[in-house]
């Protein structure tokens, strides 16, 4: 049982056909000034059109990047340096690492004041704390939609409202948000997203600009995706990305309705049944298939083996962050001690899940749970 789609999912079927004929016959570099080219381009633009509609947002916001990464480096780094308000920053000690590290890169290389927003335990950025983050010369909100290791959700047309009520431009990562919470009327100047969450290959992503923010862009070169990142475009996943993200907001609402049932009947059951479990991130505002934990005197390294022993693959995170001795900067930035913060793990679940999924899942949880407490104690 795979409970890891907030790492990746796997790759749709209608994606790969339509990026098919972009990977055989349909070769041509769409910068080409000939038929072959030119219809590359086309698909390009009709790629563009349809991610577009699904954000609420202008063909022309839409640049392709090879991943959520580049598209968080270009919208944070990108839209902070064009900036002509001021060298100030706000973000959250929750964001993702590629949120982070683009904002300690602005700090260290560029003179920039980074204002980390304190967060409640649940993980959730207040209106309050942000408006009083804000200063004169701030040039860029950098807050997710939806948190990657807790799965709490931000009041992203909110936390928008009060940037642009300042004139400060707003972004959000909405990784993980994408197929699970509507993308379009958030308010937000930039939205992220990386396709190979909503079912396309790995190694597509979308920074969605609106053309009014200047951007200074961090890959140079042709001057492709109207001058905001250089390079060729790949068309083929491109089109994979528009067709997966079409597909995921066409059946959002009936797999957020599902996966609600789902993941609340196995939060459920492991808090009754798995020794020193409690959840971490918000208990009502979280994604719809989303469940984490820390289990006390425990390991979660040794959870995760355990599990996967008996069949069900989860994670103890971020999948950016896999490998690392040190605790989540996510739960201790939510005040969690990092002893503990090192029993956490995360479980999310596909679209389509069942209930019958949810029980086994837990069983195996609680099973698990127990035969290492015993061994921890």
């Amino acid at each position: 049982m795979y409970l890891d789609t907030a790492a990746t999912a796997p790759v749709r079927r209608e994606a790969l056909e339509a990026a098919w004929p972009f990977l055989t016959g349909e070769f041509g570099n769409p910068s080409s000034h000939h038929q072959v080219g030119e219809r590359a381009a086309a698909a390009l633009d009709d790629a563009r059109a349809r991610v577009a509609r699904v954000l609420g947002m202008r063909s022309g916001d839409i640049s392709f990047t090879s991943g959520g990464t580049e598209a968080d480096n270009l919208a944070v780094i990108g839209v902070s340096l064009a900036s002509s308000r001021g060298r100030h920053l706000v973000t959250s000690p929750t964001e993702h690492e590629a949120v982070l590290e683009s904002a300690d890169y602005l700090r260290r290389r560029h003179g920039f004041d980074v204002t980390y927003v304190d967060v409640s335990p649940d993980g959730t950025v207040t209106p309050e704390a942000l408006r009083a983050a804000l200063r004169e010369n701030t040039a860029l909100v950098s807050l997710s939609y939806a948190n990657n290791e807790i799965g709490t959700i931000a009041d992203v047309p909110a936390l928008a409202a009060i940037a642009r009520g300042h004139g400060v431009p707003f972004h959000t990562d909405a990784v993980q948000a994408a197929g699970w919470l509507p993308l379009a009327g958030l308010g937000a100047d930039a939205v992220t997203l990386a396709g190979h969450k909503v079912g396309a290959p790995k190694g597509i992503g979308v920074a969605a600009i609106r053309g009014r923010v200047p951007v200074e862009p961090i890959i140079h070169g042709g001057g492709q995706e109207r001058g905001r990142r250089s390079g060729t475009e790949n068309v083929a996943f491109a089109v994979a990305l528009a067709t997966a993200l079409e597909l995921a907001e066409s059946e959002r609402e009936d797999a957020a309705s599902g996966a609600r049932a789902v993941r609340d009947a196995f939060i459920s059951r492991v808090l009754t049944d798995a020794p020193g479990a409690f959840l971490t991130g918000s208990a009502s505002s979280r994604l719809p298939n989303h469940a984490s934990f820390c289990f006390s005197d425990t390991s979660g390294e040794a959870v995760l083996l355990e599990l996967e022993r008996r069949g069900i693959t989860a994670s103890s995170g971020s999948a950016c962050a896999a490998g690392s001795d040190e605790a989540s900067h996510v739960l201790t930035a939510i005040g969690i001690d990092a002893a503990i913060a090192q029993t956490s793990v995360r479980f999310t679940f596909p679209a389509g899940a069942s209930p019958q999924h949810a029980e086994s899942a837990a069983t195996a949880v609680a099973a698990s749970v127990r035969s290492l407490a015993r061994s921890f104690t």
